[in-house]
């Protein structure tokens, strides 16, 4: 064993020996209890930050724990590799998207293989490798065949400069996010999937997954947004609309029907068309909201605006006329793109109706009184008694509901119905780096889906974007095909489905990755899911997380799964932050600093209170502790820290310095902290192996103080089995061990008998460290003189006959103040503890001319004398 520690060798040998030995390829063994650990795969960005080797380690550590239990570990890894930031940097840089793809891949693997990590790298998987998207392809022509795949015309937010489709949240104050350009809406064709179909399942299916968190399983909740309202059809006004019909809505509060005082449409709305002919006030304010985003949140933020049409509603209970009002608070995609407009029960209601100086009619008794005076107050919006509402006065909510829904039901109005928030999924996309869609369009059969001998429909890897639309739909070569029913000139599709498509079911592709039968191979599927722990950031609980449980669904109805949930368990893991630093410029823009090039000064307390930036020894302002971002310049290269320190010390800080689910602050000195620790444990040790082999402990000849050096091992082995195998607590696993360092180190190191525990207690630092810095818990383990590797052994067990104590040192307290220690028989009475606290010559001197009152004993603890 050498002298000093050197993590670049001792990480080397380690990786070298895991290697050699393929140790953590894994097959199923029908024999062991498996358990499948997966992080959320990366975007090969091109190289790795601090939020990656946070996710990973904690996937790693649960991973490796899990073998030392002697389960079967499956924990792969892959790429989630197309999508639009490849676009973008290939067309920076000049490159195809593949090029520039393949490239991060290279660079990032090496980096993480630098991690130590337990992967099964004979999985590795990339999203746009043919062999992958090939069942992306075939499962789209399966769910299009039976209509869960549809295509019609959809309202989206497009790029005129772009030429392209963008996300919400790519759009910035109504700008694309690259071009700058004004954003407008269009319809254009595009396939969804029906995840409404889906929708109650995947929100009863929640209640089977106790080891999520409810905050993750309330934003689901949320989202898929379930309501239980009424369906309600206000008649045309023939006079003034010019022919029958009715307008739809649908209301949660049936209840105030009788408030209604006017109806809002969106402006892509046939009504909204047709007032708007003829009109160029309005029909000027139709194109400006068309221009406007998509997203609810933009909604319901955005300044509430409306035109009225000469158009008019009947009231379904009362026939009085209503205006049809044109207001771009309206979703034509949600429900039937027009509501009933109720002001004195409806916060958005009432900003509408007090601006343009429309009818408030309140026809719910509230907290608040009968009227609705301006301004809103939260009161107008809750449940009562009716007033104002003719025959249905004086019933409560669920008395109103039924006998407003009979009403409507019997006129052929109105009837109750469900509905969700959740819209089917959109997948279309106008981009080129994404998975081709397997339809061919022909002017005879329509839409035909590719036969499965065509596929995979492959993308072309060396084109380079230019930025203006697909440039699939640019080349010939790719879209010219014949039609496979009738055999006529036929058009493929040019679109690329969302890449969210293909992160939704990679975690089912490790199973069998090289399977060229099928998506998945059933068996090995059915071997390993539901995986058993997933982890990842709290930014993927919603969509990802959705789209992931519902191809789960999917794939079990088609016959690959067994299982409805792809996660048992969900950890999601916090951000990692550090410090920032700026300067102001004199157009008000700041220059971002990063920590690295800065020289700080602290207090007393080691708050930062000075910072000058080195290269001109000018100063810097503080910006406080944010999440690490390049935008911020505050990221910390984790390739840097792993050169300069090793892969055990970035690891070890980063599983100490929090618990996993919560933010880390980064921390110079806590890295350095780290890895004085594991020089520590490295140098006792070598001092043990220098001396030779130890012999095994005579556990019946053991004194009190070679007692207590073994309490100390087994309380260390208690606390981290329960802290990582329990509550993924490593931190306190960590604490654990560096208190049984202590121990160690004080601990006589000549004699027989304490060699034969400092062997013992070294083996429990190796084992204990094992998951978390697992290099130098390889090369220990090798010095103690084991032949097997380190990965192979078990988790050490609690031996509880090492806990029992003989005595006890209890605290003596007087009136709360500390004023010494007794030691008294573990099994000593509560008389004896309390008649030897009495006599403690402390207590004697701080209770003298006092009267004793009270003695508290707390067992096992402290005794605590009242007196005065």
């Amino acid at each position: 064993m050498q002298e000093q520690y050197s993590p670049s060798e001792i990480e080397a040998a380690a990786q070298a020996d895991w290697d050699n030995a393929n140790a953590f390829k894994v097959t199923e063994t029908p024999d062991q209890d498996t358990y499948y650990c997966l992080s959320m795969f990366p975007y090969p960005s091109g190289k790795l930050h601090m939020g990656h080797v946070r996710n990973y380690t904690i996937g790693d550590v649960i991973a490796r724990y899990q073998r030392m239990q002697g389960k079967n570990v499956l924990q792969p890894m892959g790429w989630d590799a197309f999508g639009m930031p490849a676009e973008n940097a290939a067309m920076n840089n000049k490159v195809a998207p593949a090029a520039w793809t393949y490239s991060n891949i290279d660079y990032m693997r090496t980096q993480l293989k630098s991690l130590g990590l337990a992967i099964d790298w004979t999985r590795e998987i990339a999203t746009c490798k043919p062999d992958y998207y090939r069942w992306e392809q075939w499962l789209f022509t399966r769910l299009f065949e039976k209509g869960i795949i549809y295509r019609k015309n959809g309202t989206v937010n497009w790029d005129p400069v772009d030429q392209t489709v963008l996300a919400n949240e790519q759009v910035i104050d109504g700008k694309g996010w690259r071009s700058g350009a004004v954003i407008e809406k269009r319809e254009i064709p595009m396939y969804y999937f029906a995840i409404t179909n889906y929708a109650d399942e995947l929100l009863s299916s929640l209640d089977e997954l106790t080891g999520w968190p409810e905050q993750v399983k309330t934003m689901q909740r949320n989202w898929i947004g379930k309501s239980t309202g009424m369906e309600v059809q206000f008649p045309y006004d023939s006079a003034s609309i010019g022919h029958d019909g009715t307008l739809k809505v649908f209301t949660t509060r049936p209840d105030t029907l009788m408030g209604a005082t006017y109806v809002a449409v969106a402006a892509e709305h046939p009504l909204a068309s047709q007032a708007a002919e003829g009109n160029a006030e309005l029909q000027a304010f139709i194109d400006e909201c068309k221009r406007g985003g998509v997203a609810e949140a933009d909604i319901a933020t955005q300044e509430k605006k409306g035109l009225p049409t000469p158009l008019y509603v009947l009231h379904p209970l009362t026939g009085e006329k209503l205006p049809v009002w044109v207001a771009n608070y309206v979703l034509m995609g949600y429900g039937e793109g027009a509501v009933m407009a109720v002001p004195a029960h409806d916060e958005r209601d009432f900003a509408f109706a007090s601006k343009y100086s429309l009818p408030i009619k309140p026809v719910i008794r509230t907290s608040a009184g009968d009227q609705t005076p301006e301004p809103w107050q939260d009161a107008y919006g809750e449940k009562g008694e009716l007033i104002n509402s003719e025959e249905f006065d004086g019933l409560d909510y669920d008395s109103a509901f039924t006998a407003i829904g009979e009403v409507l039901k019997q006129k052929g109005l109105g009837e109750p119905r469900t509905q969700f928030r959740l819209r089917d999924w959109g997948i279309s996309r106008q981009r080129y780096w994404g998975c081709p869609i397997p339809i061919i369009h022909c002017d005879s059969c329509g839409d035909v889906p590719v036969p499965d001998d065509q596929l995979p429909v492959v993308l072309p890897e060396d084109v380079i974007p230019d930025g203006a639309g697909s440039p699939l739909a640019k080349m010939p070569e790719f879209y010219e095909c014949t039609c496979p029913k009738c055999g006529a000139a036929a058009k493929r599709e040019t679109d690329t489905m969302d890449t969210f498509v293909e992160s939704s079911w990679y975690y089912a592709r490790y199973a069998s990755p090289q399977y060229d039968q099928g998506m998945v191979d059933p068996a090995a599927a059915n071997h390993w899911l539901p995986v058993d722990q997933y982890i990842g950031g709290i930014e993927h609980a919603i969509l990802h997380l959705l789209y992931a449980r519902f191809f789960h669904k999917l794939m079990r109805d088609e016959g690959l799964v067994n299982s409805n949930e792809p996660f048992k368990n969900l950890l999601t893991q916090g951000m990692v932050l550090a410090d920032t630093y700026f300067r102001l410029e004199a157009n008000g823009s700041k220059t971002w600093y990063n920590p690295a090039d800065v020289d700080i000064e602290r207090d007393g307390k080691g708050k930062i209170i000075a910072a000058t930036l080195r290269s001109d020894g000018q100063p810097v302002e503080i910006g406080g502790t944010e999440k690490m971002s390049k935008s911020k310049n505050n990221g910390v290269d984790p390739q840097a820290m792993i050169d300069q320190y090793g892969a055990d010390t970035c690891r070890l800080f980063m599983m100490f310095a929090s618990p996993p689910d919560m933010s880390l602050e980064w921390s110079d000195s806590g890295v350095e902290g780290a890895q004085r620790f594991l020089r520590r444990v490295w140098r006792l040790s070598q001092q043990h192996h220098a001396k030779g082999p130890a012999a095994k402990a005579d556990l019946s000849s053991l004194s009190d103080d070679q007692k207590a050096v073994r309490r100390a091992i087994h309380l260390a082995i208690k606390q981290a089995s329960q802290d990582i195998g329990q509550h993924h607590k490593f931190n306190t696993a960590i604490a654990a061990v560096m208190t049984l360092m202590n121990v160690l180190e004080k601990a006589p190191q000549d004699a027989e008998q304490d060699r034969a525990l400092l062997q013992e207690g070294l083996e429990t630092v190796a084992l204990v460290l094992a998951p978390i810095a697992p290099h130098i818990s390889h090369s220990l383990w090798q010095s103690l003189g084991h032949s097997d590797a380190i990965i192979d052994a078990r988790w050490p067990q609690v031996d509880e006959s090492a806990l029992v104590q003989d005595s006890l040192q209890l605290v003596i307290q007087v009136n709360g103040k500390l004023r010494g220690h007794i030691e008294v028989a573990a099994d000593a009475s509560r008389e004896l503890i309390e008649a030897t606290a009495r006599d403690n010559e402390n207590v004697l001197r701080f209770t003298e001319g006092l009267t004793i009152r009270k003695v508290i004993v707390v067992p096992g603890k402290l005794v605590n004398i009242v007196a005065n």
